[in-house]
């Protein structure tokens, strides 16, 4: 048997209903009776009141829509029970009481409920009051249906709205009545289900294997018309919404290209609010890709089946006039607080801000550095097989791709420090080996130095900080033919920056880059006495070292980033 957080099986209906008018301000109960009225009856006087209800499990429904602009009064029954009439009666008879010109009560398309609200009307009419009732029977699941009809579903939430608005304008009930049965035309609703759920002392309602769901089920536990295999979330929606839309079904909503439509996605009971935020964006993203307009959307929980894992889908065609209800203000608790901006044609991603004033230029500094990293990598990878296990080119690949992935995806921080140490993160993760400690090593001490300034003398400091952090944990020195040869020469260079006039930085830039490469070509004459090139034959390795060519190309591109001109 399921487990459920209540006292006693058959208190828990009385007990909710005290739960939720008690933690209310706006609502009251009808002694002697699972009636739920609004706490303001009196501002009813010359109003249309509305009435709505059935059995309980259903929560937010219907109480949580009793509010100014929505519902006056719902009867709960027992959990997925017909309410009794007399307690139907009782409601209507406290809205005639309280001054409403009339009552319209609100039905979903259940046998038990059309009995017992519809006695309940005839016995109003027999004391003279003013009451009419409408059927809301907007189930999309079966082709053919039964004698019984479409069963009412989450629809009915939107005709609790239009029905509301109207008769806040103090529309008359005939014309209230007219309007919502107009609206019923356009409405349509299917559910879906990964689970069934149970009532309060039962089993669960039926069986359901792992890896299966059901299609076009109920809100009473019911199972659905078919069972499929679990499917991803848009596939799913994808084929709720054709089963909805299609033509050969009699229970159908017809829907073409430019109709403009009021969504609701329905949490059954138990679907993370994840799993319905990627059920929503689906459903927009299916109804526009067949040119439908979504007007409007509203996603959660409206009208659920206990513990049910599983959302419906509904759907009201809507012109100006049905938007204008819909967008009409309600104090109901339920109802969400929703925009008045139509959600299909409106741009809803903005570009980041800048940050700060070098996050740009940072930007495509290193975009330049890994798409020269990128077209050398064959050739790094060929200087790396004279005198290593030739994948150079290969692991400053990696670094190049996975800085460029973060590029895509992050705005650039403004502050050079920052940036820094996310990229001694990246290329530790993601380029590992050797190459991956040395450079995270390089970046994470050049980071000091640029945390609180970005001046090019900081940027010199930087580069010697970097340096000296691989010269210290890497044992190398220049003259080892390691990257240190293309990096010491250049980070001398760059001691200039700290005294050079304005306008002189970019020559200092230069010059460093000149003596990168002339350090890094000067490898090919020496030694190897660090790296995996020591353990080679000196006359096998005649070559460029990798690593230093590979510096020399990072500090080339960042030149050209920086508006300089390529080597001739």
């Amino acid at each position: 048997m399921q487990r459920k957080l209540l006292n006693a099986v058959d208190h828990c209906v009385d007990e909710a209903l005290e739960g939720i008018v008690s933690s209310s301000g706006c609502l009251s109960l009808l002694r002697g009776h699972r009636v739920v009225v609004r706490a303001d009856l009196g501002a009813l006087r010359g109003q249309v009141g509305l009435v709505s209800g059935g059995g309980s499990g259903h929560e937010p429904a219907h109480t949580g829509f009793i509010g100014g602009g929505m519902l006056s009064a719902a009867v709960a029954g027992g959990v997925f029970a017909s309410p009794p009439p007399a307690s139907v009666l009782a409601a209507i008879l406290a809205l005639r009481d309280a001054g409403a010109s009339g009552v319209l009560l609100i039905v979903k398309n259940y046998t038990g409920d059309r009995l017992n609200f519809g006695l309940a009307v005839e016995q109003a009419r027999n004391r003279g009051v003013a009451v009419d009732m409408v059927i809301v029977a907007d189930d999309c699941a079966f082709s053919q249906p039964s004698k019984a009809g479409r069963r009412g579903l989450c629809g009915t939430v939107f005709v609790h709205k239009l029905a509301g608005a109207l008769a806040a304008e103090g529309r008359p009930l005939e014309e209230i009545v007219c309007q919502v049965k107009e609206a019923l035309k356009n409405i349509g609703t299917l559910g879906v289900s990964l689970s069934p759920c149970s009532v309060p002392g039962c089993l669960p309602s039926f069986d359901l294997p792992p890896g299966e769901m059901e299609l076009g089920l109920g809100i009473h536990g019911e199972p659905g018309i078919k069972r499929l295999k679990v499917a991803t979330a848009d596939e799913v929606v994808n084929n709720m919404i054709d089963h909805m839309t299609n033509p050969a079904s009699q229970s159908h909503l017809a829907l073409k290209s430019g109709d403009s439509v009021v969504l609701c996605v329905n949490n059954l009971g138990a679907l993370s609010r994840l799993e319905m935020a990627v059920v929503t964006r689906a459903a927009i993203s299916c109804l526009e890709g067949r040119g439908v307009q979504v007007a409007r959307v509203m996603s959660g929980s409206f009208m659920t089946s206990l513990e049910m894992a599983g959302v419906s889908l509904s759907l009201m065609k809507a012109n100006q006039e049905v938007l204008r209800l819909f967008d009409a203000k309600t104090s109901a608790p339920a109802w969400p607080n929703q925009s008045g901006v139509r959600v299909s044609g409106r741009s809803y991603t903005l570009d980041p801000p800048a940050v700060g004033p070098l996050s740009g230029v940072m930007a495509n500094t290193l975009e330049m550095v890994c798409s020269s990293l990128l077209q050398r990598q064959e050739e790094l990878n060929s200087l790396d097989r004279a005198s290593g296990d030739g994948d150079c080119g290969n692991t400053h690949a990696q670094a190049a791709k996975a800085i460029l992935e973060w590029l895509h995806s992050h705005v650039v921080p403004g502050c050079p420090g920052q940036l820094m140490s996310t990229l001694a993160g990246l290329v530790q993760e993601r380029m590992g080996g050797s190459s991956g400690a040395l450079y995270s090593l390089f970046l994470t001490a050049a980071a000091v130095p640029l945390k609180d300034h970005c001046h090019p003398a900081a940027w010199a400091t930087a580069m010697h900080a970097g340096t000296e952090a691989i010269r210290r944990y890497g044992g190398a020195d220049p003259g080892d033919r390691t990257m240190l040869d293309a990096l010491c020469p250049a980070v001398e260079e760059l001691k200039r920056l700290a005294t050079v006039p304005p306008g002189g930085h970019m020559a200092v830039l230069q010059a460093a880059v000149e003596r990168s490469e002339l350090g890094a070509e000067s490898t090919r004459d020496l030694i190897a006495r660090a790296g995996r090139a020591s353990y080679i034959a000196t006359e096998r390795v005649t070559l460029p070292d990798p690593g230093a060519v590979a510096i020399a190309t990072i500090l080339r591109a960042v030149f050209q980033a920086l508006g300089g001109t390529e080597a001739k």
